[in-house]
């Protein structure tokens, strides 16, 4: 006889969480303690219980119960309505309702208050089924198959029985899909019911007879036992190895015997059963019960390991990892992208090199990363694109004071914000969500925390240097060029001209007096300027914008004839007269002599800066650019 025990059989992580903290109460208030309704449904389980002083209790019976007694919830769960009567009377009142059914819950009682009507689909008189209904008023429709929907509402929200058969799931789900136009469905069968289903399926199809070990009010069981049936019509169902027949064991001694227990099913119910049908009776090296007596220190946060994908859901994929518990291998460590698709992620049957992250969840389980995996190796990546002096590129997560968060492959990286421009940067949000290349600057660990620090300034120099360079070989001498106002100062303006800076003096600006670059020019123009001369290995660039405009001095004669009376504005004083602008670059000159009829000591005596004036020409001298006048010509004596 060959015995195989299905990869998952046994406790649930909910139920064996409920019956330690049975026990955990019991010792810790060292008096009777009371379980609303059987812990589990396991009778030898119950009969444990009370013989460590803890009895099932049922809601008739609370009554009579004082503010000393204590209450355990069981996994099944209870109405939020039977919560705050057990509050209420002052009754301390322990918990132990499984996480996943907790979780439906909440989900019931949040989409509830959001106008939505609730369906359940499992069994209607299932204890869990019973209390999750509790938490929307009672109003819930709960259907096993869908065979009982006749109209659905408009508005609906979908949850299932943890041991409910996902067959009868997607049944359900199929008729919603056809009769409900405002649906949210949430697929809350639990991982390891459904994991346990399916174990169950795949060994009773390979062997000759298969036996179903559980409590004959479980449900999960139950499920099981259908399933097992289906493939294998040679299934029992027992609750204990007393209940196997030996007529049983002595018809089978020569075909294969499959295995498998309901959630509510201790181990040691299972290993008594192996041992009963098995012809090794040495339980220390019994194959089938090796994972039952595995260490916990074999598994090590930090530990790489490589496990068989067994099962993918749209929230997680679970592994085995050759350990007493399978592997948990949530989405968001596999990708930070919720618009992907799990199951083309990660696929059954292929082998991954993960990390392990937990040792023990909330469910029992190994929680396994491959994300940190990959973060492991980015860090690697890092430093040797550090030492190689390689490029990148990362992504901007976040402007924060300082600088800018980016992330490569899920690794922090930091840029400083006087790295990320050439120039001062006033906006770092506006970098936010771009892609950025740079070169990472530093790179170090310290107390087990890795700094990474990149630069992108650097980059764009050898960038703008490269450029510069091509630009000094363009640039060419009495040449016109397009340029802008980059910045100016008391002697002149900077020119941006093809990425490199010109200096524009202040006399080259104008034929005319210029007090300061300010007056003539703003930050950002854009102009013509003229290149006066090209030095590229000192990298200087002498522009001029007066060269583009005629010397005004050419044909003076011609503008200004003798005798001519013209209008100008006074400029500057010296002490033997006042200067008079014609035009801009064409200045006169105003002898003190000319200026009154009556004497005078100093020019400003009569004339102000800025003041218009008529006055006569004189005489003009186009080589020497003076030009006389007189401003008494014209005067009214």
């Amino acid at each position: 006889m060959k015995v195989t025990l299905a990869d998952k059989a046994g406790f649930c992580f909910g139920v064996k969480r409920a019956v330690e903290e049975a026990i955990n109460t019991q010792k810790k208030y060292n008096k009777k303690i009371y379980t609303l309704g059987p812990l589990i449904h396991n009778n030898d389980v119950v009969t444990y219980l009370k013989e460590n002083n803890i009895y099932p209790i049922e809601m008739d019976g609370l009554s009579n119960l004082s503010k000393e007694d204590v209450v355990i919830i069981r996994s099944h769960g209870v109405s939020e309505r039977t919560i705050k009567f057990l509050e209420e009377k002052g009754i301390t009142v322990v918990n132990a309702t499984c996480p996943y059914v907790s979780n439906i819950q909440k989900k019931v009682r949040t989409y509830y208050e959001q106008g939505y009507s609730v369906l359940i689909v499992g069994d209607e008189n299932h204890p869990e089924v019973i209390g999750i209904n509790g938490w929307c008023d009672d109003k819930a429709i709960i259907s096993k198959d869908g065979s009982n929907l006749q109209k659905l509402p408009n508005k609906l929200c979908v949850v299932s029985q943890t041991t409910e058969k996902q067959s009868n799931w997607e049944k359900v789900l199929n008729i919603v899909v056809r009769s409900c136009k405002e649906f949210i469905a949430f697929n809350t069968i639990c991982s390891a019911t459904e994991y346990r289903q399916k174990s169950a399926e795949d060994l009773s199809k390979s062997v000759d007879m298969m036996l179903v070990i559980g409590g004959r009010n479980s449900s999960n069981t139950t499920k099981l036992y259908e399933i097992c049936k289906s493939n294998c019509s040679n299934t029992i169902h027992v609750e204990n190895s007393g209940e196997i027949p030996d007529s049983i064991i002595k018809a089978n001694k020569t075909k294969k015997i499959g295995i498998t227990a309901g959630a509510s099913t201790p181990d040691w119910i299972i290993k008594e059963a192996i041992l009963k049908m098995s012809d090794n009776k040495d339980l220390e090296v019994n194959e089938q019960l090796a994972y039952m007596e595995e260490n916990d220190n074999k598994i090590i946060v930090g530990q790489l390991i490589k496990g068989k994908v067994i099962l993918v859901n749209e929230r997680e994929a679970f592994l085995n990892i050759g350990y007493k518990a399978d592997g948990i291998l949530p989405k968001n460590e596999v990708t930070k992208d919720e618009n992907l698709d799990l199951a083309q992620l990660v696929q059954v049957g292929s082998e991954l090199e993960v990390k392990i992250i937990k040792r023990k969840n909330e469910d029992g389980y190994v929680v396994l990363s491959r994300i940190e995996i990959e973060r492991e190796n980015a860090y690697k990546e890092l430093k040797e694109l550090k030492d190689n002096n390689e490029v990148l590129k990362v992504t901007v997560k976040d402007a924060v004071n300082g600088g800018l968060v980016s992330s490569y492959k899920g690794v922090r990286v930091f840029i400083p914000a006087s790295h990320i421009e050439l120039f001062h940067v006033d906006n770092l949000k506006e970098y936010v969500n771009k892609e950025l290349e740079v070169k990472i600057i530093e790179f170090s660990t310290e107390r087990n925390s890795t700094r990474v620090v990149a630069s992108r300034r650097n980059l764009l120099k050898v960038e703008k240097d490269k450029k510069e360079e091509e630009t000094w070989k363009g640039l060419e001498k009495d040449t016109i060029v397009d340029g802008e106002v980059k910045r100016l100062t008391d002697f002149g303006a900077f020119i941006g001209v093809q990425g490199v800076d010109g200096l524009l003096h202040v006399s080259e600006m104008s034929w005319g007096r210029i007090q300061k670059p300010g007056d003539m020019l703003n930050i950002g123009d854009k102009l013509k300027v003229y290149i006066l001369d090209v030095d590229s290995e000192k990298k200087k660039l002498s522009l001029s914008i007066k060269k583009l405009i005629e010397d005004p001095w050419n044909n003076v004669e011609v503008k200004y004839p003798v005798g001519s009376i013209v209008l100008g504005k006074v400029v500057r004083f010296a002490n033997f007269g006042a200067f008079i602008e014609l035009e801009p670059g064409v200045d006169a000159l105003v002898h003190i002599s000319q200026i009154s009829h009556k004497r005078i000591n100093k020019p400003e005596e009569i004339l102000n800066i800025g003041q218009e004036i008529k006055a006569k020409i004189l005489d003009v001298n186009r080589q020497d650019k003076k030009i006389g006048l007189s401003i008494k010509e014209v005067e009214e004596m």
